[in-house]
């Protein structure tokens, strides 16, 4: 868990670390108890370096088709 805290922080990461913050002091001005839940959120996207597709659930693989497996398909005009 340290490793993944102290480890691997680019530019994005730290942007997205820098609008969680930016949202929850809004929030904190604002008074607004969903808008500040949305910047915690964001800021322990950053911090924990997780996000939507962290645990690989937008991987789509790609099918390797090969040139066996294709047809030819005949077309005939229609007049």
């Amino acid at each position: 868990m340290k490793q993944v805290l102290f480890t691997n922080w680019n530019f994005f990461r730290l942007l997205r670390l820098a609008a969680g913050i930016g949202i929850v002091v809004q929030a904190v001005i604002d008074k607004d108890l969903l808008f500040g839940l949305g910047g915690l959120v964001f800021s322990a996207m950053a911090i924990f370096n997780t996000g939507c597709c962290a645990s690989g659930g937008c991987y789509a693989p790609i099918r390797k088709t090969s040139s066996a497996d294709t047809k030819d398909i005949g077309y005939e005009e229609v007049v």
